[in-house]
């Protein structure tokens, strides 16, 4: 099995993939990493298209050039904020697709970690991830950070008792997961939640014979021997629905972040967006840290992973 690359839990370099206007709310995330772990922040923006509330910002009678030099203008502030901070910092901006953008330029350097934002205009929309964070959190070989659209500002500052809590399941890469999440907790000296949820309609196949508490007393065995005694360590198995118990857990201990396998993939959940990882996405108060199906198939859980063009990211249970 692959080795846990240790960039991913304390980036040198991180990949901030900007929509124009820029989220605030995103770039004070990235901006919060790179201070804490003395990080370079590249701003990547890929323009080509753009919606209207983005051309509303823009001078009237822009070419695509003005377009872009207007973009750089806006995104170099940003990386001014960081310079201040004594944060290395730049500006890319490239022409074309944005997600293919992301995805080329991450193969291309040395990027530990992608932050980006989500975001759903009006309450249906609440359920929708855009196109290019669904591109990117399906195919990504570093972790993804996503800030989404209820994620409350400066919860992720919080450095005193902080809390990540991890969803796991029954796939084979839930090892890889706990094991992520135990890297980041050591990291940023916080206490790690391990939580499996059996939704009750699936209680005999999941427990097999087990009790509840059995199946939580085994939880820490995902965590490698190296890192057991380094992190405040707490198990939580209980039946009801993982998105609600997700959501619910991370209110009630004010998470700091939230670490997800991004597996389970169905296309019916593509288009109503009922998975899991979506809905977290959606309402979670905290940033949201996900491993694609892409970079666990490395680690040998090609259940879940189609090189198809038509896979579409759904859930994590």
């Amino acid at each position: 099995m692959a080795a846990i690359n240790p960039g991913w839990s304390k980036p040198s370099t991180i990949l901030f993939a900007s929509e124009f206007p820029a989220n605030e709310k995103a770039f004070a995330f990235a901006l919060s990493q790179a201070v804490e772990f003395g990080a370079e922040i590249i701003i990547l923006h890929a323009y080509g298209c753009i919606d209207a509330a983005a051309a509303a910002a823009l001078p009237e009678h822009c070419n695509d050039c003005d377009t872009a030099r207007a973009e750089e203008q806006h995104l170099e502030q940003l990386a001014q904020r960081a310079r201040d901070l004594g944060i290395r910092s730049h500006v890319v901006i490239r022409p074309g697709l944005a997600a293919e953008q992301i995805l080329s330029f991450q193969r291309e350097q040395k990027i530990d970690r992608i932050v980006m934002s989500t975001h759903s205009p009006g309450p249906i929309g609440k359920l929708l991830v855009g196109s290019v964070a669904e591109a990117v959190l399906r195919s990504a070989s570093v972790p993804v950070s996503i800030v989404g659209p209820e994620v409350i500002r400066d919860t992720y500052h919080n450095v005193a008792g902080r809390i990540i809590l991890c969803s796991i399941g029954t796939h084979k890469s839930s090892r890889v997961v706990a094991h992520f999440a135990a890297e980041l907790a050591a990291r940023h000296k916080a206490s790690l939640i391990l939580q499996h949820v059996i939704p009750p309609q699936e209680s005999a196949e999941h427990l097999a014979g087990r009790t509840l508490g059995q199946i939580e007393s085994e939880l820490p065995s995902l965590l490698p021997p190296s890192l057991q005694h380094k992190v405040d360590v707490r198990s939580r198995a209980v039946l009801g629905d993982p998105t609600e118990e997700l959501l619910y857990q991370g209110r009630a201990h004010h998470a700091n972040l939230i670490v997800l396998g991004a597996q389970g993939a169905s296309r019916f959940a593509a288009i109503t967006r009922a998975g899991i990882l979506y809905k977290v996405l959606a309402f979670a108060q905290c940033p949201v840290i996900t491993l694609s199906p892409a970079l666990l198939a490395e680690f040998g859980d090609m259940e879940n992973y189609s090189h198809s063009s038509e896979f579409c990211l759904a859930g994590v249970f």
